[in-house]
């Protein structure tokens, strides 16, 4: 029963579980906004003397890959693969979309449509049957009221995660529902799980996140008009 160290990251909330074998040993979130850099280690610590005051062995270490904040992934990557360098324990990527969908999966029967906020109708996103098969590519989408028009009017589609809310309103499709999702890492165990027990291991000194988009630097609008002054 392996026992999983999961980290969580990817959006403005910062969480950090323990798990052994398919069970929550231990778990902490915080939604109070990006302060990843402040938090995640303090959370890492907690689950670190929890394993220790409870006699537990990590196994592996989980971090879900992105899409999502540049900065988020850069903090919770980097964490993860500290902690398997110096524990001589594997590294474990799972996708921050199935992260969300798996939330759902197996307890619906529309498609599940879990969204990442990108920037103003921008999302990351892709579509997974019930089941949680991939029906589409990770991509960045530009919502507006014609999204989702290939598919059959009567499919029932279920939209999560924090870009999902901004959406509703602006797609015209039937059968249209939001379902609140809190990102967090207690949702890791089972896909993580599933990764460790056929050795879907990452490098722990090559691997990379999963931006998607390349980082756009922006200059602040303060320091714009000293330039132009």
């Amino acid at each position: 029963m392996p026992v999983i160290l999961h980290i969580e990251t990817a959006t403005r909330n910062c969480s950090v579980a323990l798990s052994r074998d398919s069970e929550c040993l231990f778990s902490k979130l915080s939604q109070e906004g990006p302060s990843h850099a402040s938090r995640l280690g303090v959370f890492v610590d907690e689950a670190l003397q929890f394993a220790k005051s409870n006699d537990i062995q990590l196994d592996a270490v989980a971090v879900s890959c992105g899409p999502g904040s540049y900065t988020g992934l850069r903090i919770g990557v980097s964490m993860a693969k500290g902690l398997c360098y110096a524990l001589g324990i594997p590294l474990i990527f799972v996708p921050t979309l199935r992260v969300l969908m798996q939330a759902l999966k197996d307890k619906t029967d529309a498609y599940i449509c879990p969204m990442i906020d990108a920037r103003r109708m921008e999302v990351y996103t892709q579509m997974y049957d019930a089941q949680g098969n991939e029906l589409s590519p990770v991509q960045a989408m530009i919502v507006d009221e014609n999204s989702f028009s290939d598919l059959p009017e009567n499919q029932a589609v279920i939209i999560c995660g924090d870009g999902a809310a901004k959406c509703l309103p602006v797609i015209k499709k039937e059968n249209l529902q939001y379902e609140e999702v809190i990102l967090q890492a207690s949702l890791m165990i089972t896909p993580a799980l599933e990764a460790y027990q056929q050795a879907s291991f990452e490098d722990v000194a090559y691997s990379e996140p999963f931006y998607l988009k390349e980082f756009q630097a922006t200059i602040p609008t303060k320091l714009q008009q000293i330039i132009k002054a």
